[in-house]
């Protein structure tokens, strides 16, 4: 009886003792109401609440602490921002720093709330807010998601712009969080996509299929997901198929143009260099056959005998008895001497280059005369 006794005696008093710490736990309460995701575009500000109460029993000195939670258990997670000895630690994390800050300028009143401004993609994750006042301790988690808008896309065709031809608009926005949704509006002549257009809003593409004149005109494309939307204007040109006949005559035709002009070219050098090769050959064949010219000899005969009076008007006596006793110069030699030498001796030359010493013209019967100087056009120099 005395166990039994001893052991109702110690299961009250621990269920005195539960009570105790349920009654003193309870004294700090976070009040905000549960938000677990909040969404929010880059550049933007964005509110993380956590508003707590505290009861008489809490005596402790007040820590409030900010959180990044680690999406790998392997590491430490990241402090924010702390509060703590009534004092407040705002540039404790390097890549929030002047970024984040306490929504109060006291939040030992009661708002443990935090700002952060100029939202990046690299702030999304789970975050903490942590209260403590001993005997009390309280947590709060929430999911930020910064989502990055789309950027302006780009607009623009694919394929032949002509009639009966498949032509496909693409439209590309290259930064955003996805996911990304596109659509296609054409915005002239009525407004309404072609009948063949097939639009994909995934891949931000539409096909318009045996693209007839109708579908030419102004389109826009517009992506966008949960936080913004950004457009592309296009300007689609259908044109009539082009004559391919006619290219192809032309084309020819060109061809046989550029071949006559080279043949033209090739026969006109050929016959400039025959006819020069023609020119040199007569030039060579006059050189070696034409004779020398009989002019000289009958210019010579004249001014032999001229120049045989005009000597023996210059004479002096003395002259005169020496030239008498040379019976060799009372001779007028005729034409027919100097056009016909003597059958002993050979003809000289006839460009006149060798010539025979006197002595031996003497001994031939040559009779010596004095020819005046001549030029090249025969008049006496």
């Amino acid at each position: 009886m005395a166990g039994r006794g001893m052991e109702l005696s110690l299961g009250r008093f621990c269920c005195v003792l539960l009570s105790l710490f349920a009654g003193l736990a309870s004294g700090l309460e976070i009040t905000s109401s549960v938000q677990t995701s909040i969404e929010k575009a880059s550049g933007q500000s964005v509110k993380l609440d956590c508003q707590f109460s505290l009861a008489p029993q809490d005596s402790g000195p007040l820590d409030i602490e900010w959180s990044l939670l680690s999406s790998d258990n392997q590491k430490e997670d990241k402090v924010v921002i702390l509060y703590s000895g009534d004092r407040s630690y705002e540039d404790y994390y390097e890549p929030m720093k002047g970024r984040v800050h306490f929504n109060s300028a006291d939040p030992k009143n009661g708002d443990a709330s935090i700002n952060l401004t100029g939202l990046k993609s690299t702030d999304s994750g789970t975050y903490q807010c942590k209260v403590k006042k001993a005997p009390g301790i309280r947590s709060r988690k929430m999911l930020l998601i910064v989502m990055v808008k789309p950027s302006k896309p780009r607009c623009y065709a694919e394929g032949p712009m002509q009639e009966g031809k498949d032509i496909v608009l693409r439209c590309i926005s290259h930064e955003g969080t996805n996911p990304l949704q596109y659509s296609w509006e054409k915005t002239s002549d009525g407004m309404v996509l072609p009948s063949s257009a097939v639009m994909d809003p995934v891949g931000g593409t539409i096909n318009v299929r045996n693209a007839s004149a109708s579908a030419s005109g102004n389109y826009r494309c517009t992506a966008r997901n949960r936080v913004g939307a950004e457009e592309c204007v296009l300007y689609l040109n259908v044109t009539p198929p082009p004559n391919t006949a006619g290219i192809i005559a032309g084309a020819i035709i060109a061809v046989l143009l550029i071949l006559l002009i080279i043949a033209f070219i090739l026969f006109c050098c050929c016959r400039a260099r025959h006819r020069k090769k023609y020119e040199k050959e007569i030039c060579n064949e006059i050189r070696e056959d034409v004779p020398p010219p009989k002019s000289r000899v009958s210019t010579a005969r004249s001014f032999t005998v001229g120049s045989q009076r005009s000597s023996l008007g210059s004479m002096s006596p003395s002259n005169l008895h020496e030239y008498a006793l040379k019976p060799q110069y009372d001779k007028i030699p005729s034409s027919e001497d100097f056009e016909r030498p003597p059958s002993r001796v050979p003809l000289p030359p006839p460009n006149g280059a060798a010539r025979m010493p006197g002595p031996n013209l003497s001994r031939m019967g040559a009779i010596p005369v004095m020819i005046p100087a001549q030029n090249r056009e025969g008049s006496i120099v």
